[in-house]
């Protein structure tokens, strides 16, 4: 009998008042679909003389735990603004470039471009290659996609599932139906 599949579970839950809960939550149902969930919220940190050194003990002990899993599911949900969050979608390219098996998710249905117009809140206008540009001339991707091109693009081309689900905005970070549909999908290929 062969060992379950270990799937890292990248998102910004780790911030969350209820971290532990969410997690828990997430491990529970990993462990339903027949994987072995590994969480950056589960480690024990050592001690360090600095707040940068104990930062350096977090992102050694995260990349040993993307290190020893086989896939990853990250969540995608905008956090602290329009996109995904920074550590999360490190994780995510980290996977990818290892070869790993990948999946993501948001609770969010709006794609990049949709969220990146209503930022711009309408100081908008179109370059003669056709282009929209915001206020500041910075050009917006429109590709329809979740997130930006790379990070959903970058799932897709190595087939794996890409979850979207509208959830209510109370919920963003504790309704587990794309993350379920991810679990759905990964084990149907297992």
């Amino acid at each position: 009998m062969s060992s379950p599949l270990k799937l890292y579970l990248a998102g910004p839950e780790v911030f969350l008042p209820d971290a532990r809960a969410v997690l828990d939550a997430k491990a529970a149902l990993t462990r339903t679909y027949g994987f072995e969930p590994i969480c950056p919220g589960d480690l024990t940190i050592p001690p360090a003389p600095t707040k940068h050194q104990f930062g350096l003990n977090i992102s050694e002990i995260d990349e040993s735990f993307m290190n020893r899993a086989d896939g990853v599911i990250a969540n995608l949900t905008p956090f602290r603004g329009i996109a995904a969050d920074p550590g999360t979608v490190f994780e995510l390219g980290y996977m990818c470039g290892a070869g790993k098996i990948v999946a993501c998710y948001t609770n969010v249905a709006e794609t990049h471009y949709q969220r990146t117009l209503a930022w711009y809140g309408g100081a908008l206008s179109r370059d003669a290659e056709g282009r929209m540009r915001g206020a500041d001339g910075h050009s917006l991707e429109d590709f329809d996609m979740i997130e930006n091109l790379m990070l959903h693009g970058g799932v897709a081309r190595r087939g794996g599932p890409v979850c979207v689900h509208a959830a209510d905005p109370a919920t963003l970070f504790t309704d587990l139906t794309a993350f379920e549909q991810c679990l759905k999908a990964l084990a149907e290929r297992v």
